[in-house]
């Protein structure tokens, strides 16, 4: 998968901060709203980390793959080098072809699924028609936010099934300790999963 991905976008790692916007989409002060919708996500659940990136993908056919493709091979310069891009999510906006993604790194999938994303990005599409791109982004991660607070209250109550779905008990096992113990700083198809 990733080296199709690689075929396609190159095999070189690639600088990139947490919100890009290539295509300029951003209006002035918009920034700062994104920025703190995303550390809203960030400080209440500090395993994880959101980024966002604009830009035109001209011939990319598949934003998912080019999603996919970037979240694996991004070097985010303002995320912690200890926190792996498997526990990222990445909205990819292409205005010029009016289109949209969202994935998730492999760590995310016993807590996000294809239809999480999908009920995400279709928070923002009116917004986004008018061309209110912020406002859009703010919908998708306030949305986000809310199916995250969710999964992990079911996580707390039935932490079993969470474990047996996806990944070996022992990388699911860190984020279910921080779930359980209440870590928070305050009170896909399958082309979607990270590769290890």
């Amino acid at each position: 998968m990733l080296a199709d991905a690689d075929a396609r976008f190159g095999a070189e790692d690639v600088q990139v901060r947490c919100l890009t916007d290539s295509a300029g989409i951003l209006r002035r002060g918009d920034r700062p709203r994104v920025e703190a919708a995303m550390e809203r996500i960030t400080r209440r659940f500090p395993q994880v980390f959101v980024a966002i990136y604009t830009g035109s993908l001209g011939e990319v056919a598949n934003i998912r793959q080019f999603g996919f493709w970037l979240l694996n091979r991004s070097a985010f310069e303002d995320v912690p080098l200890q926190m792996p891009n498997a526990a990222g999510i990445l909205l990819t906006i292409d205005p010029e072809s009016k289109a949209a993604g969202m994935v998730f790194g492999y760590l995310l999938d016993p807590f996000l699924e294809e239809a999480d994303t999908f009920e995400c990005l279709s928070r923002a599409h009116a917004y986004w028609l008018e061309g209110r791109y912020a406002d859009g982004i703010v919908r998708v991660l306030a949305h986000l936010d809310g199916i995250l607070c969710k999964r992990s209250r079911q996580a707390r109550r039935d932490p079993e099934y969470f474990e047996r779905k996806v990944l070996p008990p022992a990388q699911v096992g860190d984020l279910l300790r921080r779930i359980r113990s209440g870590h928070r700083a305050s009170a896909e198809e399958k082309t979607m999963e990270v590769a290890p």
